[in-house]
């Protein structure tokens, strides 16, 4: 995928460059909050840039932008007010690019635009995975629901050697082989789904791995992060007992899991293997985690919940590219282009013309 360059935006000496940052900031619904106001990441970078000899003078960061309901809503009117009196345009916040947010989109209608060298990485390593992965390409996916990621699934089943499936999403999938899942997280409207991606699996002679062994917690349990633990946990086999809670992978998937890990060239993970925020189910995400890390393969994790378990467990600096959008990652996987993407593409050829 050609996205405009830096490069493309050259001379830039004297002109005004509106930059599209992603610095988390938590988002307001359209109104100003005090509370989630930029102020304390605009100190941090300007510290930053003072240190590196540069004039702060000459730098401008805007409020958080959902303080007003024109960004969400791509409101012509907000986007004017964006691009007034700015020359030039660059988007490097990839874990936005797939709103079609005023911020977004807007500014490339008007501007000269480019990728930044962030959002222009991502792209490069997520087309890559999706037009010319090293093999075998092994993929893990965890979180909650099939139904969340089924066009993510379905997309990288067109793709990958081996999908490894753990989280609360097996059940689903365990369902449909025949067994029986207890009181754990269940898409009953996924079943039949489920079923149908197994048996196509089956007759392309790629693989769909699934847990053998998972760690229960007793019906009264409770479980979760800053909850106080209570309840009786067991191992048992691919069939949770009637009432009883799925929450992790057990040893012996783990290990299954780190071996198909260990054996690819190429490694997408996106999602933990149980309810890693409270220790007790944390040992499965831990081992998918220190799997990825350890690996020879070229290791793409694809940000979210798997970002924090790699930082939780003091590993994220150890694998070849960790997304800085969970959700934009997965959906360039599904769909193969967001929005924000497209509109820097049309940007780049109307300045061709």
């Amino acid at each position: 995928m050609r996205l405009p360059q830096l490069e493309d935006l050259r001379p830039i000496e004297g002109k005004r460059v509106l930059v599209r940052c992603d610095f988390n900031v938590p988002r307001p619904k359209g109104k100003p909050d005090p509370k989630y106001s930029i102020e304390p990441v605009r100190r941090h970078l300007y510290q930053l840039l003072e240190a590196k000899g540069a004039d702060t003078d000459r730098v401008e960061l805007l409020e958080n932008l959902r303080y007003n309901a024109g960004e969400e809503g791509n409101d012509p009117a907000f986007v004017a007010t964006l691009v007034e009196n700015e020359d030039l345009y660059v988007d490097d916040a990839f874990g936005a690019a797939h709103r079609a947010h005023a911020s977004i989109v807007g500014p490339p209608q008007f501007l000269p635009s480019a990728a930044g060298r962030v959002l222009a990485r991502e792209v490069e390593v997520l087309d890559g995975l999706l037009q010319k992965p090293e093999r075998p390409f092994v993929a893990v996916l965890g979180g909650a629901k099939v139904s969340d990621k089924l066009g993510v699934i379905e997309a990288l089943l067109e793709q990958v050697d081996t999908l490894v499936v753990g989280g609360g999403m097996c059940f689903t999938f365990l369902a449909a082989q025949g067994h029986n899942t207890g009181g754990s997280l269940l898409e009953h409207s996924q079943v039949e789904t489920c079923a149908r991606l197994l048996s196509n699996v089956e007759a392309t002679g790629k693989r769909i791995v699934l847990p053998t062994d998972i760690v229960v917690l007793s019906p009264d349990g409770v479980f979760g992060a800053g909850r106080e633990p209570r309840g009786e946990m067991g191992m048992v086999g691919a069939d949770v007992p009637d009432e009883w809670l799925g929450l992790d992978i057990g040893p012996g998937t783990a290990a299954a899991f780190a071996d198909e890990i260990a054996g690819a060239a190429t490694v997408f993970w996106n999602g933990p293997m149980g309810v890693f925020e409270d220790p007790r189910f944390a040992a499965g995400t831990r081992s998918v985690a220190e799997a990825v890390a350890s690996t020879k393969a070229f290791s793409v994790v694809g940000g979210g919940d798997s970002a924090s378990a790699l930082k939780l467990f003091g590993l994220d600096g150890q694998v070849d590219h960790l997304s800085t959008g969970g959700g934009a990652s997965l959906e360039f996987i599904e769909k193969g282009d967001l929005p924000g993407l497209a509109a820097l593409r049309e940007a780049a050829a109307r300045q061709a013309r």
